[in-house]
């Protein structure tokens, strides 16, 4: 019941808002966030009150033939974290949002779209089976559809929500292939029926071969094997979180999210739909490591790639939203790179630790905006620091979480993944982990130099005072867990529901705080001294500087970094030379063949026979007289021209 309450309070918030008190702001606001509350304080005693051991309560849905599809929950240390996360986060933002959004026209309509959005990622982290976690893997589709492109009137937020909903669609064309691949195989898509028929099994697959080899007709030289299928349906599988996570090559959609509103941003960067993609490949990572399957080294480098590209465009951007994005982006790539690297409980802890502290990013970024009354250059900032002391002291907590420095959260969830690295022997992606750590210090030390120290550099910046309590007090609350939540052994809860080579054990705050330099020296060092070098070289070119100097020693670089690689002008080139090339050809085919040639052309011969036979309706009784006698003659004629001699 309680997990049941923590699903569906959110929609009762976001119902009960757009049915019956869209006009009553006020309450509007305190519902949404009641909701929330009360599911926080469910989800904290569901997390410290239940037993570890798996629990799951299921009621059948649905039944076609041999398809049984059952609504359920699945409570372990995975779920019940993921609550934490989802409820915890997702509160400080609704608070924040009640400061923001103040005055706008759609206030309520955004606290309903926020409570939908809160209820569709809960779904995904309480689903027991993999049709119900896609059913509320849409639901999130269409939310952040609604908040993307809440400011509808721009034309730009509108663009940016369709971007998000399309990209995501091709992503989720491969998911639901791989769930129904999975189902062919195995004949279920419950998560614990699924990991007992794979226990042990050495082909899983192996029952899908002879039809699909019927199918593409096989040959000698072209037979699927079962490890293949293996391969495949990982991959596909790994699509919807390539989509939901934004993985190289569908990251296109997350930096133009940051259209909507500035709490929006937050939720989806830190507790909800970029979450979602790798908390699916956490819940399904025994579908994903059988043996002889490749799909792990493709989703390592994939995230290894997209946490590289990312690191390189933020190096370049000016609004501080977007380098907050395409962080993002680059964090994103270092999970998906560890769940590759067969090391799900590491993903699992940054990802933890990366929702504190990039809520905490986000949010701050959003106190900066409003205090220079909507301004997003962070070269027409500067000297914030003093104006806004609470923001300031929480934006650079985040900012040394996220870079990784010790103590702080992001140090021990980021050291885990290159430890994984060096421990699976993978030493390319280690180096490049290490290369990005360094990267995102350096354009994160950039976007602080630039937009808190040195002196104002406009007048909306020299006027910029601190946000309201209600905006900086959930900074402060999630300050905390930026802070602690590292060392209070987090890594040791995951490893109750993810397998883990090398659990770690909670020894206590104070020994966790230095368990990664025992567990690992070399991944904790290299991590260290690459946030050295981040901060030394941004320190050197950014320190009171009054432009970018980065530009004139790297060249074009710069500004193929500052266009995103022209990733989004090879996209619409692509759709230039495919789609709208079908989409002319099929109204060249809809215009002159089955318009012109089939529809005219059948209308066009019955009226012009038409206008023929009216020639011989002339009401003359001499014409029908000489007519008549005209087609005697021609019967006759035709009765004894036709007539056989021998007759």
């Amino acid at each position: 019941m309680s997990a049941l309450l923590v699903l569906l309070l959110p929609l009762l918030a976001a119902a009960g808002i757009a049915l019956v008190w869209k006009k009553d702001e006020e309450f509007s606001a305190q519902l949404s966030i009641g909701a929330i509350a009360l599911g926080f304080v469910l989800s904290l005693g569901l997390f410290a009150f239940t037993p570890a051991k798996p629990q799951e309560f299921a009621f059948n849905w649905l039944a076609v033939g041999d398809l049984k599809i059952s609504f359920g929950f699945l409570l372990d240390p995975l779920s019940k974290l993921m609550l934490l996360v989802v409820t915890g986060v997702g509160l400080m933002i609704h608070i924040y949002s009640r400061g923001y959004l103040h005055g706008d026209r759609s206030f309520s309509r955004y606290f309903a779209s926020l409570s939908l959005f809160t209820f569709s990622m809960l779904g995904i982290v309480l689903a027991n089976n993999l049709f119900m976690m896609f059913v509320f893997w849409e639901l999130v589709g269409v939310s952040s559809y609604l908040l993307i492109g809440f400011w509808f009137e721009k034309h730009s937020a509108a663009d940016a929500a369709k971007k998000a909903f399309l990209t995501n669609r091709v992503g989720d064309f491969g998911f639901i292939l791989g769930i129904l691949l999975t189902w062919l195989a195995l004949g279920s898509l419950n998560f614990t029926e699924l990991a007992s028929a794979l226990d042990g099994k050495a082909l899983p697959f192996a029952s899908l071969v002879e039809p699909l080899n019927r199918l593409v007709g096989s040959t000698n030289w072209w037979t699927v094997h079962p490890n293949v299928l293996a391969t495949l349906v990982g991959l596909l599988l790994f699509m919807g979180a390539m989509g939901k996570s934004a993985q190289f090559p569908l990251h296109v959609w997350l930096p133009d999210a940051m259209e909507g509103p500035t709490p929006v941003s937050a939720l989806i960067h830190a507790a909800t739909m970029v979450a979602a993609g790798v908390f699916m490949l956490c819940r399904i990572f025994f579908l994903l490591e059988i043996p002889g399957s490749h799909a792990l080294e493709f989703i390592a480098w994939t995230g290894g790639v997209t946490a590289l590209l990312a690191a390189l465009m933020a190096l370049q951007q000016n609004d501080i939203k977007r380098i907050l994005a395409y962080s993002t982006l680059s964090q994103l790539g270092y999970m998906v790179m560890a769940v590759g690297l067969h090391a799900p409980g590491p993903a699992m802890f940054h990802l933890t630790t990366h929702a504190a502290f990039k809520a905490l990013l986000f949010l701050g970024a959003g106190s900066v905006i409003l205090a220079c009354h909507h301004e997003q250059n962070i070269w027409k900032m500067g000297g914030l620091h003093d104006a806004m002391p609470r923001t300031w002291w929480t934006f650079r907590w985040g900012t040394l979480a996220l870079c990784g420095v010790w103590p702080f959260a992001g140090f021990f969830s980021k050291d885990a993944i290159l430890a994984s690295a060096l421990e699976h022997k993978n030493i390319p992606l280690f180096v490049l982990g290490v290369f990005v750590a360094g990267l995102t210090t350096f354009y994160m030390s950039r976007l602080v130099l630039v937009a808190f120290c040195g002196n104002a550099r406009s007048e909306a910046a020299s006027h910029a005072h601190e946000s309201p309590g209600v905006m900086t007090w959930p900074l402060v609350a999630l300050a905390l867990p930026t802070l602690l939540a590292g060392a209070i052994g987090i890594d040791a809860f995951i490893a109750k529901a993810l397998p883990s080579e090398h659990p770690s054990p909670n020894e206590g705050l104070l020994n966790n705080l230095f368990a990664p330099f025992n567990h690992n020296i070399l991944a904790a060092g290299f991590g260290l001294l690459a946030v050295v070098a981040g901060w030394q070289l941004a320190r050197t070119l950014y320190t009171n500087a009054m432009s970018d100097p980065l530009p004139e020693k790297i060249g074009v670089f710069a500004k193929m970094a500052r266009d995103r690689f022209y990733f989004d002008e090879l996209y619409a080139w692509l759709i230039r030379v495919t789609q709208e090339t079908l989409a002319r050809l099929a109204d060249w085919v809809d215009r002159w063949i089955i318009a012109g040639f089939v529809v005219r052309g059948t209308h066009g011969t019955t009226e012009l026979v038409g206008r023929v036979l009216r020639l011989v309706q002339t009401g003359s009784l001499q014409t029908y007289a000489f007519l008549f006698a005209a087609g005697v003659v021609l019967v006759l004629a035709w009765q004894l021209l036709g007539t056989s001699p021998t007759h």
